[in-house]
């Protein structure tokens, strides 16, 4: 247990190193241009290096938390899924192109630690779907891959509350299960296979070795399969107002305003327990960052100072009395079927 908790922290202090590198200097509050700048001038490679050290070594210290009997295991697999949801934030920035300092890091960074080890498709096919196709379409239906994500799962128009529930969990769902297996299989088996089925099967032993069977079931599969996903989704559920979004023109800080939502605007515990866990690094500023794609987590909250406020601040995701699942709810209940 000792050893377990040692390697957690040695993690988290390894992740604090480019944590400091880019908070040095920065402003509490600027434009973007002031922001960009102090970005540029801290960019590297090596502190983005030892962000993702730190978070596999926090998945080491999960993996031998999992041996230490059910309750271990069932804190691991939490923690492992809180992990891989990290891991996905930090090359969502390596897409983007600002994790690292060079391009090449920036793809080598996010292929190496996350996309081969997490089985999740190249990183070049996401920056397609992500920065080409869902930014300049966010909420356009026909254009937006990750609102046809949604559709896919059930919000639709019409939809019921007992079937929004579900949509809500459908990672969970046998249909969601099965789509993440097909996703996973794809992957796989597509660009690169021989290296990307290389790295899993090198997570799995890794994991065998360090925290036995247990570490194998709670410390990989269950948190890949079933636990990110979950996390993940429910970001996805929180990026925008889906399905009444506030069509606007000009400035990309006044059209995203239009189409963006920020949780937790009254209440700084859940959004830092949003940042630790479900929403980190940027995705608790997601308006910010549709604002500016080009910048860094480290300046998002700075940037959004300067911003005005988007056209929905939800007290919660389900629970309030301001939420975004009532508001996915009216949506899909006005908006007629085709």
């Amino acid at each position: 247990m000792l050893l377990a908790l040692s390697i957690l922290a040695a993690g988290t202090a390894l992740r604090q190193v480019d944590r400091v590198r880019f908070a040095v200097g920065r402003p509490r509050g600027a434009g973007a241009g002031d922001l960009l700048a102090h970005q540029r001038a801290r960019a590297n490679d090596t502190t983005p290096t030892l962000l993702l050290v730190g978070q596999w070594t926090q998945i080491v210290g999960w993996w031998l938390l999992a041996a230490e009997g059910v309750l271990g295991a069932l804190v691991a697999a939490v923690g492992v899924a809180v992990q891989f949801r990290h891991l996905q934030e930090i090359s969502h920035f390596a897409v983007h192109g600002v994790l690292a300092r060079t391009s090449r890091a920036n793809h080598l960074l996010a292929e190496t630690f996350v996309h081969h080890p997490m089985a999740l498709g190249p990183a070049r096919i996401r920056r397609i779907r992500h920065v080409r196709e869902h930014h300049p379409n966010a909420t356009v239906a026909g254009a937006d891959p990750n609102l046809a994500e949604l559709q896919q799962a059930g919000l639709r128009p019409g939809i019921g509350t007992g079937r929004l529930v579900l949509a809500l969990l459908h990672p969970l769902t046998p249909a969601g299960m099965r789509i993440t297996a097909r996703t996973l299989g794809g992957n796989l088996l597509g660009s690169g296979r021989a290296g990307r089925i290389g790295a899993v099967l090198a997570l799995l032993a890794a994991a065998q070795l360090i925290g036995g069977w247990q570490a194998v079931v709670c410390g990989v599969l269950v948190p890949r399969l079933l636990l990110y996903p979950q996390l993940a989704w429910l970001s996805l559920f929180v990026e925008h107002t889906w399905f009444d979004p506030d069509p606007r023109s000009g400035p990309p800080a006044w059209t995203e305003a239009g189409r963006c939502l920020r949780l937790y605007p009254r209440n700084p515990a859940l959004a830092l327990l949003a940042l630790g866990t479900w929403l980190p690094y940027g995705d608790l500023y997601h308006y910010a960052h549709s604002a500016h794609p080009g910048m860094r987590w480290n300046y998002l909250r700075a940037f959004e100072r300067s911003l005005d406020a988007p056209h929905f601040l939800p007290d919660g995701l389900a629970l309030g009395s301001t939420t975004v699942l009532r508001r996915h709810r009216s949506a899909l209940t006005r908006t007629p079927s085709p």
